[in-house]
């Protein structure tokens, strides 16, 4: 009996892995419960390039490239120069805690938390991110200043995606 359950459960897992694709969703979470003290927790999630994940290509036309080390160069010194251009390994990059929306503002018509070149400081609310109906408060994790907002009012980020970066 426990093996004819492992073989559903797998093709649980299986049909779950597949309406992720289906359905271009980067994560799903599900209980299946059996019995009182029987269950099966399963998260299935799978990684996606954000667009701006600049880098990438960058670093995917270096790689072929190693049969020819002169003309390697050149590309292999841009790769870190595009990567210092991207925004979520800045080390003042403040990154989203979750998947949601995003509000620079309290309200519409309100003015906004931050602008770039404002200072804020440690604890003061930069943006709010809608996730299941709830408004998150994102705080400053230190004190600086506002050199870039990463994200649009109204926007969608991801888990880990830099919202703004403080200097």
């Amino acid at each position: 009996m426990t093996k004819k359950k492992h073989d559903s459960d797998v093709e649980f897992i299986q049909a779950l892995a597949e309406l992720l694709a289906a359905n271009d969703l980067t994560e799903l979470e599900v209980m299946r419960e059996y019995g009182e003290d029987d269950s099966l927790n399963v998260r299935v999630s799978r990684q996606t390039q954000m667009v701006a994940a600049a880098p990438a290509p960058v670093a995917v036309a270096a790689a072929p490239a190693p049969a020819a080390a002169p003309a390697a160069a050149p590309a292999a010194a841009a790769a870190p120069a595009a990567a210092a251009d991207d925004p979520a390994s800045h080390p003042g990059a403040v990154t989203s805690p979750m998947v949601g929306t995003v509000y620079l503002q309290p309200e519409p018509g309100a003015p906004s938390f931050i602008s770039v070149g404002a200072q804020v400081s440690e604890g003061q609310t930069l943006l709010i991110i809608e996730a299941m109906k709830t408004m998150n408060q994102i705080p400053a994790p230190k004190s600086g200043t506002v050199k870039r907002i990463l994200v649009e009012d109204g926007g969608a980020v991801e888990f880990g995606a830099p919202l703004v970066i403080i200097e």
